[in-house]
């Protein structure tokens, strides 16, 4: 089974906002040259996730596993994501849809943003 990897993030009207999730797709795909791995975005950037879940579909995926870049679990995460899920597993009944937690919410993450802050801070 070919499994791709999509980092969901919000989007925004200025292109450069993503350009950290791109360092974060960019170090995957330098960790794990095989693997698949592709940035999706709700609003405001292309590909959405319906136009990138279509694309790898076509390429022979069958299993895609959604990892939100947020920080935490807001009203898209609890209503909107879902909703998207629903419609794309509707669409592709022979594909496997994995979403998981928000990034911000993972407890390497939490630890990290803590020290960043506690450096910035000269503490």
């Amino acid at each position: 089974m070919t499994t791709a990897l999509v980092l969901f993030a919000h989007g925004a009207r200025d292109p450069e906002w993503a350009n950290p999730m791109r360092r974060v797709q960019a170090e995957i795909r330098q960790r794990l040259p095989g693997m698949t791995v592709e940035l999706a975005f709700l609003e405001f950037m292309a590909p959405t996730l319906l136009d990138c879940v279509n694309g790898l579909i076509e390429q022979g995926v069958r299993k895609i596993v959604v990892l939100p870049m947020f920080i935490a679990q807001g009203g898209h995460l609890k209503r909107d994501v879902p909703e998207l899920l629903v419609q794309l597993r509707g669409q592709h009944p022979g594909v496997e849809f994995l979403l998981s937690g928000p990034i911000g919410e993972n407890e390497i993450v939490v630890q990290a943003m803590a020290n960043a802050a506690l450096e910035f801070a000269g503490l």
